[in-house]
């Protein structure tokens, strides 16, 4: 028999990744939404990728409840916990994302427990790993933590506070369960749906033209199918039990991003900007708009990770960063609303 998956949170852009690849290994798969009037929506998204008929099955639950939580669970192998309160809006505050995040986080550790799950994996940021800004431009691996007196904004705080969670959950938990965290940059490659494009939407906007300039804002980049791929050897491997795995690529500044998007793409990506902002626009913007407020103080500064880690330990790699972002705008344009 096929072993069982749960994938947490289906119709997100990670999720949706996540659950094609698993299919595509032959496991069977279970994932969760927080209404099943959505699951017409999440086949269709993954049915643009690969067929998934009877191994996909979609259960009702949400991470602020406790109700189908031990349903979705009950005789699974792994969880992959993907599902996050959706937080691309920087200027969210720690009622929205952070409280749900962790709370949500430690919903989902027990009912792995009660389900004798062998392991969870979880989706945390890069972000969660990264030393205070004032130390200057860094590289960072898995042995850092952030600094709990850093302020940032609902979105980095609520992945700090639920992969802390996690691992202070773990550490009191005596069962025979294993936890691995992955620890992603900016994500971006194919979507699969318009819905739920979390930093892709930096992509979107950069080709329709809503970005007049381009901030000096970097991104350690990584392909979202890379992505699927780390979930699943941090799944499997007996080597990640109770790790934590940085899941990088290579770092460009947006106006890079710019540049590649227009050097692959030619006319079709006429509308993406050519001109910098200065610094002193964008810090004079972020004092109406509280969603730029929390960039600000990344605003040049080179802010590294190493997944020296994952490549020794899972064997993990990561594609070229210009066919990521390609594919990534491509997808976006063929489902652009007629």
């Amino acid at each position: 028999m096929s072993e069982i998956v749960l994938v947490t949170g289906g119709t997100g852009f990670v999720a949706g990744w996540c659950i094609v690849e698993l299919l595509r290994r032959g496991y069977e798969v279970r994932t969760t939404v927080r209404n099943l009037a959505k699951e017409p929506a999440l086949r269709e998204a993954i049915g643009s990728a690969i067929e998934a008929g009877d191994r996909l099955t979609c259960f009702a639950a949400d991470l602020t409840r406790d109700e189908g939580w031990d349903a979705a669970m009950a005789g699974c192998d792994y969880v992959l916990h993907v599902a996050s309160p959706l937080g691309f809006d920087a200027g969210a505050g720690e009622g929205e994302l952070s409280i749900p995040a962790r709370d949500g986080t430690l919903r989902v550790l027990r009912a792995a427990v009660d389900a004798a799950v062998k392991r969870v994996v979880m989706t945390s940021a890069a972000a969660v790993a990264t030393p205070p800004l004032r130390d200057g431009d860094t590289l960072s691996d898995e042995t850092v933590w952030f600094d709990p007196a850093e302020a940032v904004d609902g979105y980095r705080q609520s992945k700090r506070l639920a992969e802390r969670a996690a691992w202070d959950f773990m550490h009191h938990c005596s069962g025979p369960m294993t936890l691995a965290t992955i620890l992603p940059g900016a994500v971006f490659g194919p979507v699969l749906s318009r819905d739920n494009l979390g930093s892709a939407q930096i992509i979107d906007r950069l080709m329709q033209g809503k970005m007049p300039a381009t901030p000096r804002l970097g991104f350690e980049v990584v392909d979202v199918r890379d992505l699927a791929d780390i979930h699943i050897r941090a799944m499997s491997s007996p080597r990640a039990a109770n790790q934590r795995f940085l899941a990088v690529g290579e770092f460009l500044w947006m106006s890079e991003i710019a540049q590649v998007l227009r050097s692959r793409l030619g006319p079709a990506a006429n509308k993406v900007p050519r001109r910098t902002l200065p610094d002193f626009v964008f810090r004079l913007m972020a004092r109406l708009d509280p969603s730029l407020r929390a960039m600000t103080p990344r605003l040049g500064r080179k802010i590294l990770h190493t997944s020296a880690k994952a490549k020794e330990s899972l064997g993990w790699q990561s594609r070229s960063t210009a066919s990521t972002l390609v594919d990534c705008a491509n997808s976006l344009r063929a489902r652009m609303p007629a």
